[in-house]
């Protein structure tokens, strides 16, 4: 764990949680309302200071279990109790509390004995979820923390379709909720789940408000950046521009070099702006190697 840094408990690829303790340094002093157009799992959130806070993202799974988990705060033994029955009753491995893997298990998949040890009862869970209607919160989160790379995936058909990774709730996930449900309780949220741009749209702005957008990068390689292109690059763009005409506060992030590819279009448009680099140590789960690239904060302040 970051000094001084909570962590998200649902661990989302592409998240602040490495760099917010350098982003929040560009933040302004005082903040009434934060707002994040895309709180993804909510690290930045979790670790700045605010009178309120106005979350959206347009994946309502995300959203979903942002308010699972905020309706167990100040219950939370309920929680792990809920949670560590389905566990449980899926034979999933929990290292957090004791040690189950067979000694001939991790001797033969030193790596991967994770995987191979909740593989059946992973697939069990995923089947009894779906079969659910995917409509369980609980379920949908031990699945996330069992999942490949802690992803949430859905196919074609609307379907969980993420195979089981080599983890399981450790300490490090009991941690991680720990910051969660102690932070949540100190903050006023407000979550949402709607389209960037329609959530900008609807917010009557406040002098103390803070823009915070973390959006998909455009020039990435990201499971979530499929449906963002040049299009919704401008009209993200154009509402910041729109904002600053407001006189809000905004800051964003972005990634300008990739692997060889230049985001000409946001380099261009932060000319009138302030740009901030960013110091990230970004790694590909592809290769899980570290990219040569470079992120910017950008703000109007």
């Amino acid at each position: 764990m970051k000094e001084g840094v909570s962590r998200s408990p649902m661990f989302y690829v592409g998240d602040k949680y490495k760099l917010i303790q350098e982003i929040r340094t560009y933040f302004p002093a005082n903040i009434g309302r934060l707002i994040e157009p895309f709180v993804g799992g909510g690290s930045v959130m979790m670790n700045v200071d605010a009178d309120r806070f106005l979350l959206n993202d347009i994946d309502s799974h995300v959203i979903g279990l942002h308010k699972m988990l905020c309706s167990y705060v100040g219950r939370e033994q309920v929680f792990y109790a809920e949670l560590h029955r389905i566990i449980d009753y899926y034979g999933l491995s929990l290292s957090y509390r004791e040690n189950t893997i067979p000694q001939e298990l991790r001797k033969t998949y030193p790596k991967t004995y994770f995987a191979k040890y909740n593989k059946e009862g992973y697939q069990r869970l995923k089947y009894d979820f779906i079969e659910g209607g995917q409509q369980d919160w609980l379920m949908l989160y031990v699945l996330l923390i069992y999942g490949f790379n802690r992803m949430l995936r859905f196919n074609g058909k609307g379907l969980f379709n993420l195979p089981v990774g080599n983890v399981d709730y450790n300490q490090n996930t009991h941690n991680a909720l720990i910051d969660y449900f102690r932070q949540l309780s100190k903050k006023q949220v407000e979550w949402h789940n709607e389209d960037f741009r329609v959530f900008l749209e609807n917010i009557e702005y406040q002098e103390d408000d803070l823009v915070y957008l973390d959006p998909p990068y455009l020039i990435t390689f990201s499971e979530y950046n499929k449906l963002w292109d040049e299009s919704t690059e401008c009209d993200l763009l154009k509402m910041l521009d729109k904002l600053n005409q407001r006189g809000v506060r905004f800051a964003v992030s972005n990634v300008t070099y990739y692997r060889g590819r230049t985001n000409t279009l946001f380099l261009e448009w932060s000319a009138q702006y302030y740009s901030h680099p960013i110091k990230s140590n970004y790694i590909s789960f592809n290769d899980n190697s570290i990219k040569q690239f470079s992120e910017v904060l950008v703000t109007n302040y």
